[in-house]
């Protein structure tokens, strides 16, 4: 029987991706794990694996094909002996569950499926189609998932699957947990989805825009995934999310002596750690100090995290990430200067997987070393808040005995959601946050 192959949602964001090259060819025979295609997501140039095995019967949408939907169909699997002629009559209604295949638990260094440009294992598919995810009282997971659910006494029909069409694959039971139950549907109805298209203001169309500018000279840029991805966000940012900001200066003279002496003992192995290091560190531990700060907006709730997961904006050509670092509460100095310096190289190479910019309650946006003094930044929905870094700055301040002295002073914005934090409790955090940066050594108790 003809099995369609559908378009994959590779990250929560996607709706819709580019078919950038097809790795087979109609007639070519393809097994569970064999590479199909390579996808663009809004983020990232993915490849796209194989579930079930067959013939590549028919390949609907060429490679090339910008704006492909989510769970269109793409191409047709046929067995065996299996003629192919007449399937694209076929292929609507036969089964549609092909999906990426999942990496075994050796060689899988993270959740989900689907492999980045490069090679390595990437992470999730989310988006799922919930309609499809049962048929009468069949459950549609993969056999690994089956086996893993089993071992584990899971009830696979309490899981929410995140594979195409809603398929719950390895990633979906090694996550859940023996009393899992199914989602709240007000949650689900209530939250944006993320990468949802928020509609814009009313004003001119784009035709009008251009109109006035006829005989000026210009050239229309045409909007990536990543850009188009980037507008909405910002727009349901500003549109939905009640924003207010509390401003504060905090003095670095300690922090730049203790920095200096650190990097000293530590230049033996070949660690240097940068002022945005010691923030990082300062605002995760202030996540613990308040951690009624430590939430985010949930649609008709919030949820208060326990750990303390930062996400640090990263400035790419043609738009950013903000890659988390999870439980930055509980590691060193040292250890979170690796792991961002990682992140922040591979995603100026676009090579994160999702899971690795997805989460978080909180996030900082650093523009000091591009010499700005201060702003606003705008929050990252779901996150509760984001801190905006300025430079620092030498500036005249009074001392403790009255006395005029000159200090390295750096100037930060915290743009809080009201309908999360309230100004108090933001003035808290804050507080925190400069305390452990003017303080910087008991950020090491």
């Amino acid at each position: 029987m003809a099995t369609q192959i559908l378009m994959p949602a590779l990250s929560p964001t996607m709706e819709e991706g580019t078919l950038a090259k097809w790795l087979v060819k109609e007639g070519d025979t393809v097994a569970s794990g064999d590479l199909l295609a390579e996808i663009e997501t809004d983020k990232a140039t993915m490849e796209f694996e194989a579930v079930d095995e067959g013939i590549v019967g028919k390949i609907i949408v060429p490679e090339g094909t910008e704006g492909v939907k989510v769970n269109s169909p793409i191409a047709v699997l046929v067995e065996e002996g299996e003629d192919p002629a007449g399937i694209e009559d076929a292929a609507p209604g036969g089964s549609s569950h092909a999906a990426p295949a999942e990496p075994s638990p050796a060689t899988e260094p993270q959740k989900g499926y689907g492999r980045e440009e490069g090679g390595a294992d990437k992470g999730a598919a989310e988006k799922p189609s919930a309609p499809d995810r049962t048929q009468g009282d069949r459950v549609f997971a993969t056999p690994l998932a089956r086996r893993i659910a089993k071992d584990k006494g899971l009830d696979l029909s309490a899981i929410k699957g995140s594979g195409p069409r809603g398929r719950i694959v390895k990633a979906d039971v090694e996550n859940a947990k023996p009393d899992q139950t199914k989602p709240s549907a007000a949650v689900e109805t209530a939250r944006p989805a993320d990468g949802q298209k928020t509609a814009l203001p009313s004003g001119m169309t784009s035709d009008q825009v251009a109109k006035m500018f006829e005989g000026r000279a210009f050239e229309e840029i045409k909007l990536d995934g990543m850009r188009k991805t980037v507008a909405a966000r910002l727009t349901e940012a500003k549109q939905t999310i009640p924003h207010f900001y509390l401003r504060r200066d905090i003095q670095l003279d300690a922090l730049l002596k203790f920095r200096s002496q650190l990097n000293k003992q530590l230049e033996s192995r070949n660690i240097k750690l940068s002022v945005n290091d010691f923030i990082i560190k300062a605002c995760a531990n202030a996540l613990q100090q308040v951690p009624d700060a430590n939430a985010v907006w949930a649609g008709d709730r919030m949820l208060r995290l326990e750990p303390s997961d930062v996400a640090v904006a990263v400035a790419i050509e043609g738009g950013l990430f903000t890659p988390v670092l999870k439980d930055a509460h509980q590691k060193s100095l040292s250890a979170l200067s690796a792991e961002m310096k990682d992140l922040a190289s591979r995603a100026r190479e676009r090579k994160l997987a999702p899971h690795e910019y997805q989460g978080g309650s909180f996030a900082i946006s650093n523009l000091g070393m591009f010499g700005i003094d201060n702003f606003d930044a705008v929050i990252n929905p779901p996150h509760g808040s984001i801190l905006a870094v300025g430079a620092g700055v030498k500036k005249p301040v009074i001392g403790a005995d009255g006395e005029i002295t000159a200090a390295t002073v750096m100037s930060v914005t915290l743009s809080v959601d009201h309908r999360v934090i309230d100004g108090a409790l933001g003035a808290d955090f804050l507080k925190a946050i400069a305390e452990n940066l003017e303080n910087p050594m008991t950020m090491l108790a």
